[in-house]
C-alpha cells in the first residue's frame, strides 16, 4: 500500500474517532442538561418537528402504503396468495418502510433545519455569548430539541402507520379486489405486538440518531455563511447512514430478540 493510501486511510480514521467523540459528547452533556430543560424552547420544537412535519409525513404514509400495495400485488397474483396480502403489507409497513421512510424525511426536513440554526448560533458567536453570561447552551437549546424530535418521532410514526395501514387496505380492495375484513383479518391473526414493538424502537432510534447527529454537526460549524450551507448537508448525509446503520443494526438484533 502506497504512503499516500496509509495517510488518507490516517486521516479518515482519525475524523471518523473524533465524529464519534463529538457524538459521545453531545449525548452526554445533552442527558446531563435534561434536569434544566427550557420549556418554551421545547413547545417550539414541537411544534415545528411534529405538527409542522405532519402534513408531509402522512402523505408520504399515504404513498408508500399504495406502492407496497401495486408491487405486492405482481407477486400476490402470481403466486396465489391473496389472503396473505394483509399480513405482508403490514408486516413491510410496521418493520421496515414506515421507520425507514419518516427516518428518512425527518432527517431532511428536521436534521437540516437544527444543524443549520445551530450552526448559525455557533458561527454568530451567540453560543459563546450563552457560556459568557453563566447559561448552559445544552439545557437552553440542544436538550429540548433532542427530547422534542424524539416525541415527534413516535407521535408521528403513530399516525402514519395508521394511514399508511388504512391506504393499503383501500389499495387492495382497489387493485386486486381483496376484500378489507380479509385484508384486516390476516393483519390481526398474523401479526403480533413484537411487530408493533419492534417498529416503534426503530423509529425511536432513529430520532435520537438524527438530533444528535445534526447538533453535533452544528456545534462544530466554523466560518461564515459557509459553514451553516455545509453543516446542513452534512446532518442529512450523516443522518441517512446513521439510520441505514441502525436499521442494519436493529432489524439483526430484534429479530433474534423478539422472535
Amino acid at each position: 500500500m502506497s504512503t499516500t493510501a496509509l495517510a488518507w486511510l490516517g486521516r479518515s480514521a482519525m475524523r471518523a474517532v473524533g465524529g464519534v467523540g463529538a457524538l459521545a459528547l453531545v449525548a452526554g452533556r445533552t442527558a446531563w442538561a435534561l434536569r434544566g430543560l427550557e420549556r418554551r424552547e421545547l413547545a417550539r420544537g414541537l411544534v415545528q418537528f411534529g405538527y409542522g412535519s405532519l402534513p408531509l409525513a402522512l402523505a408520504t404514509a399515504a404513498l408508500a402504503g399504495v406502492i407496497v400495495v401495486v408491487q405486492a400485488a405482481i407477486y400476490i397474483q402470481r403466486f396465489g396468495a391473496r389472503a396473505f396480502l394483509g399480513w405482508a403489507a403490514g408486516y413491510g409497513v410496521l418493520w421496515e418502510f414506515g421507520p425507514l421512510l419518516l427516518g428518512l424525511i425527518m432527517s431532511a426536513r428536521i436534521g437540516a433545519r437544527n444543524a443549520a440554526e445551530l450552526a448559525t448560533l455557533k458561527v454568530g458567536g451567540q453560543i459563546e455569548g450563552l457560556r459568557g453570561i453563566g447559561l448552559d447552551p445544552f439545557a437552553l437549546l440542544v436538550a429540548p430539541r433532542v427530547v422534542a424530535m424524539e416525541v415527534s418521532m413516535l407521535a408521528l410514526s403513530t399516525f402514519t402507520f395508521l394511514v399508511s395501514i388504512l391506504c393499503e387496505a383501500v389499495a387492495a380492495k382497489l387493485t386486486l379486489d381483496l376484500p378489507v375484513r380479509v385484508f384486516f383479518g390476516t393483519f390481526a391473526q398474523m401479526l403480533s405486538p413484537s411487530d408493533i414493538l419492534g417498529g416503534v424502537v426503530k423509529t425511536g432510534a432513529f430520532g435520537l440518531a438524527i438530533s444528535l447527529v445534526s447538533t453535533a454537526v452544528g456545534l462544530r460549524a466554523k466560518g461564515g455563511a459557509r459553514a451553516v450551507g455545509e453543516a446542513a448537508a452534512s446532518a442529512v448525509v450523516l443522518g441517512c447512514a446513521a439510520i441505514f446503520l441502525l436499521d442494519f443494526l436493529l432489524t439483526t438484533l430484534l429479530s433474534r430478540v423478539l422472535g
